[in-house]
């Protein structure tokens, strides 16, 4: 689902500005979960270990607050966000809705001679992900599973949408050894649609998607 679209590998971007590789290097920490919700954000820590200055640290927290990913605090260190079960069914209800827009709009465009082979090139490169290789790796061919997708739709009100959504929070907090494979049996269902140019079966076929991800967290908090 709609992931953070410009996070690129923060490790080897070292030509970007010192706020921007801050950003970037949190957002994949999160990814790969060597960060994870409720972890407490230190200025002096950051500053240290990407090698920039205190208020390049500050504007990546203040950017990173207004995307929903840390929660800012007066008095104590901002942390990443932790978010209840209340909240996560809310921001699944918008991933919903948006992830089948986004599959509608793909299958209506869908174009064999011009979207094939990036289509196919991205769900190549979703199921090439060894599952030992950790979340991270699978997050980025997720995410450019989707920009494929939207790049198809052609939709630039909901290009610009669609990254804001809270996913890279529920993955970082729900785990589940079902997800990744769960996901990629759906992805699969979701490219066929569309190449199938069937709208209405790519946007079932998407909100199933998250209806089938919203399903197995509530499992996991009964349990």
């Amino acid at each position: 689902m709609a992931e953070d679209f410009d996070l690129n590998d923060a490790s080897d971007a070292t030509h970007l500005g010192a706020s921007q590789r801050v950003y970037l290097g949190i957002m994949e920490d999160l990814e790969a979960r060597r960060m994870v919700p409720g972890q407490r954000l230190i200025e002096t820590d950051l500053a240290k270990r990407f090698n920039v200055g205190r208020n390049a640290v500050r504007e990546a927290i203040q950017r990173l607050a207004v995307r929903g990913v840390i929660d800012p605090s007066r008095n104590k260190s901002p942390a990443i966000r932790c978010i209840d079960l209340k909240e996560t069914l809310e921001i699944l209800d918008v991933a919903a809705a948006l992830t089948g827009l986004a599959a509608h709009a793909a299958a209506r465009a869908f174009d064999a001679a011009q979207d094939q082979l990036a289509l196919d090139t991205a769900m190549a490169a979703l199921e090439n992900v060894d599952t030992d290789s950790g979340p991270g790796h699978f997050s980025r061919a997720r995410r450019q599973f989707y920009r494929v997708i939207l790049s198809i739709g052609g939709n630039r009100e909901l290009e610009r949408l669609f990254p804001a959504i809270g996913m890279h929070i529920i993955y970082s907090q729900f785990q589940s050894p079902k997800l990744q494979q769960l996901r990629m049996t759906d992805y699969r269902a979701i490219r066929d649609a569309i190449v199938s140019g069937n709208a209405n079966c790519a946007e079932s076929a998407a909100r199933n998607h998250v209806e089938h991800v919203r399903a197995i967290i509530l499992k996991s908090e009964q349990e």
